[in-house]
């Protein structure tokens, strides 16, 4: 069988285009005939993903697309509209150029026949793997409706959460900027000021003051190396992060330094209870929902360990032991997946506790701002201080002689 994409008449001689599974063109026209279409033209269909440049797009789909996209579908289901009519209704939706055409792919493809999983997986790059597993679950379960709506929740909280990560970061990060400007401007224009206002002086230039005029002196003479330097130290750090080996070392550092592991691991912990729930739920076993659920793990070394635990749970170990034998969670995590497998009720526990590991990491990421803050104003106040001492300590110098 093959998927054409062609172009027909009906008896009031309009014109219809459309998208059919047929085994050859002659097929095609007998099953069109059925119809009452007549087919004028025919062409091979592969329903690939468009082309970004063609739509203006830039290739990819915003989180907040995908959230309104599912929770739309959610409510018009639950509304007892077609799937198909949904999808028509929704690809004609202010979303952006390319995202509206990957939608007419979909509709052409589940209206020749092809299931909506089967349609989204086309798309790999649009719809996460995550998302396609979702979908793949709510068809087999029946409970499509219910699963477009958990996963509109689910990215929700999720964007709610990197959203405070990235406000509680703001903050430390405008403080080191601002030391880090003060500082080159110390360096590069208030020092050289003062030492050459003292220059005629016969004042003694020693320890801290001879040390910051040293540093002075070798940035005004050497400041265009050392730009180029750190540019090529930057460009060569952000080439390596994206290879696998680079973001896999992140993962590792970001677990590992004091104030962020605590957030990172809380992420992670919330993001699994949640998408884990979810999918047991929907009905699917566990040992499909520990391969599913292992894409919302965006720490490759997490990621890791999590693939290790899936390896032990299909040799029959229990979920709680192989989360034990790798320290994969917080003990908090593994108590309620003991409690769940105890129960036969994982799905039901782990959906219950969503909102504690919520909080988890709203307790975390306000841990790490009221410790970061103090910790960067002091740094700054050091440094201010250092230099202000070293500038002004000649000055003192000279009073104290007068």
């Amino acid at each position: 069988m093959q998927q054409y994409k062609y172009t027909a008449v009906n008896l009031q001689n309009k014109k219809i285009k459309g998208t059919f599974i047929a085994k050859d063109e002659r097929d095609l026209a007998e099953q069109l005939a059925k119809q009452g279409l007549y087919l004028t033209s025919a062409s091979v269909y592969s329903g690939g993903t468009p082309n970004a440049f063609f739509t203006l797009g830039t290739g990819k789909v915003t989180l907040a697309e995908l959230t309104t996209f599912s929770r739309q579908f959610s409510i018009m289901l639950n509304t007892h509209i077609p799937l198909l009519d949904c999808l028509d209704i929704l690809k004609n939706q202010s979303y952006s150029g390319y995202f509206k055409k990957i939608l007419e792919v979909v509709y052409d493809d589940v209206k020749s026949g092809i299931v909506l999983s089967e349609a989204l997986k086309k798309h790999g790059k649009v719809f996460p793997e995550f998302f396609r597993s979702m979908i793949y679950v709510g068809e087999s379960s029946g409970k499509l409706d219910i699963v477009f709506n958990a996963i509109a929740d689910y990215y929700e909280r999720d964007t709610a959460m990197k959203s405070k990560m990235m406000s509680a970061m703001s903050y430390p990060l405008m403080l080191l900027g601002m030391t880090v400007g003060i500082v080159i401007l110390m360096l590069l224009v208030v020092v050289p000021t003062f030492r050459d206002a003292l220059k005629d002086l016969d004042v003694e230039i020693t320890g801290i003051t001879a040390a910051v005029y040293d540093i002075s002196d070798f940035l005004l003479k050497y400041w265009s190396m050392l730009l180029s330097v750190i540019m090529i130290l930057g460009i060569a750090i952000f080439l390596y992060l994206r290879t696998e080996n680079g973001q896999y070392v992140k993962d590792v550092l970001l677990l590992k330094l004091p104030l962020i592991k605590t957030i990172q691991l809380n992420t992670m912990t919330a993001r699994f209870a949640r998408a884990f729930g979810l999918l047991m739920s929907s009905g699917m076993d566990l040992n499909e929902a520990m391969d599913a659920v292992e894409v919302i793990l965006t720490n490759r070394y997490m990621k890791k360990k999590f693939r290790m635990a899936a390896d032990y749970v299909r040799h029959g170990m229990s979920l709680t032991n192989a989360f034990e034998s790798l320290n994969l969670f917080p003990s908090m995590m593994i108590k309620m997946v003991t409690v769940g497998e105890k129960a036969n009720a994982l799905d039901d526990v782990l959906t219950r506790s969503c909102s504690f590991f919520d909080q988890q990491v709203e307790s975390s990421i306000n841990s790490f701002t009221s410790k970061i803050q103090p910790i960067m104003l002091l740094f700054m106040g050091a440094v201010v201080a250092v230099l202000f001492i070293a500038v002004y300590s000649p000055m003192l110098s000279i009073m104290q002689t007068l």
